[in-house]
């Protein structure tokens, strides 16, 4: 957390701990608390406050879009690609099994350096497709997506489109995404927020299904008791890092692996991505065997996506990019951020080499 993040959620909730649907002055408090951080979250997207739903993080977010929508149409359509998070890829499979007529998904294929087309996705809509699911960035390879564009088209067809900004929140212009998109989700922990807090913007008209009713909170699209010191919290934390000013470091960290190890490869390179974010994979090397050995060195590093951590099934966003099992295993995924500088770059490098000779010399090679 960035220390503006921690500094405004040690004082709402010191100052502003009451329940914000109560009516008494530690209450109000709170909703005053709560209405300021919606203000300036609204603010930040360009949009009304009243289209800003909190949530715990992407994840609800998604589901919330996603069941929230589908759960009111009739059955259809969903066009969506192979490489989302687990959490929009998982509920989809479920609609495929719904009732006696099931639902089409169709999951568009992304290319080899992970970039999904935008005219193969707006292709795949037909006069059925009842909505539209796509990432803005994804959250192994880094590779933008071409949400906004996609979106457009949605808007022009009258389809509901869903787009999971989770990565792209910091790193990227969102307001596009918001303009054209019925429900974008995002995450506050990506930007230096507190983890368990994230948002769901609501374009005007568009009415969800309560998932799980309670107080009505949220205006009954997410019931409970909102943490107010964490979306305070969460605001405080918007605009605050210059993901672009990082991409100078990923790129140098890049350039010095690939001059050590030269047998490394950058996944998805070729491609635009987010400026953080390096995924790449060394040949001979199990992901899983290099991330234990960097831990106990002090890196604190990803094989595959960090939200499925601990399977030791391979990523499905690299195999859907084409590569084999041992290959995706191979991968390892670093992410920078503005505490970095170029002698974290060159020490993680010179651990990468140390564990390499080391796992060879263990196999006797």
């Amino acid at each position: 957390m960035l220390p503006e993040a921690i500094a405004t959620y040690a004082a709402v909730a010191k100052e502003a701990g009451g329940n914000p649907s109560s009516i008494h002055w530690a209450g109000r408090a709170a909703r005053r608390a709560l209405d300021d951080a919606r203000d300036k979250v609204a603010d930040y997207f360009g949009v009304e406050a009243g289209a800003v739903v909190f949530t715990s993080g992407g994840t609800e977010s998604n589901n919330i879009a996603l069941q929230g929508w589908l759960n009111q149409q009739p059955p259809g359509g969903i066009v969506s690609t192979r490489i989302e998070h687990p959490s929009v890829l998982r509920p989809l499979e479920r609609w495929q099994q719904i009732g006696d007529s099931p639902w089409r998904v169709t999951l568009i294929k992304p290319n080899r350096g992970g970039a999904v087309a935008a005219d193969a996705v707006v292709a795949a809509i037909g006069e059925e497709t009842r909505m539209v699911s796509i990432m803005a960035a994804n959250n192994e390879s880094g590779v933008i997506q071409p949400a906004a564009q996609v979106a457009a088209a949605c808007r022009e067809r009258g389809v509901a489109v869903h787009i999971d900004a989770v990565q792209a929140l910091g790193k990227l212009d969102v307001r596009p995404l918001v303009q054209h998109a019925d429900f974008v989700s995002f995450s506050a922990h990506k930007i230096g927020g507190p983890a368990g807090v994230g948002g769901l913007i609501i374009r005007r008209g568009r009415q969800l299904q309560e998932l799980a009713p309670g107080g009505g909170q949220e205006r009954k699209r997410r019931s409970g008791t909102e943490n107010v010191a964490a979306i305070s919290a969460f605001a405080a934390a918007l605009g605050k890092i210059d993901f672009a000013a990082i991409s100078p470091l990923r790129d140098y960290f890049e350039q010095q692996l690939q001059q050590r190890i030269p047998q490394a490869s950058i996944i998805g390179g070729e491609c635009d991505r987010v400026g953080n974010t390096s995924l790449f994979s060394i040949p001979g090397l199990e992901g899983e065997t290099v991330l234990m050995q960097l831990d106990l060195a002090g890196f604190a590093v990803a094989s595959g996506s960090a939200c499925s951590s601990g399977q030791r099934r391979p990523s499905h966003v690299l195999m859907a990019m084409g590569m084999s099992p041992t290959e995706a295993r191979s991968s390892i995924r670093v992410s920078f951020g503005p505490e970095h500088d170029p002698s974290d770059a060159d020490a993680l490098v010179a651990e990468l080499c140390r564990v390499q000779s080391r796992l060879r010399a263990m196999r006797g090679g």
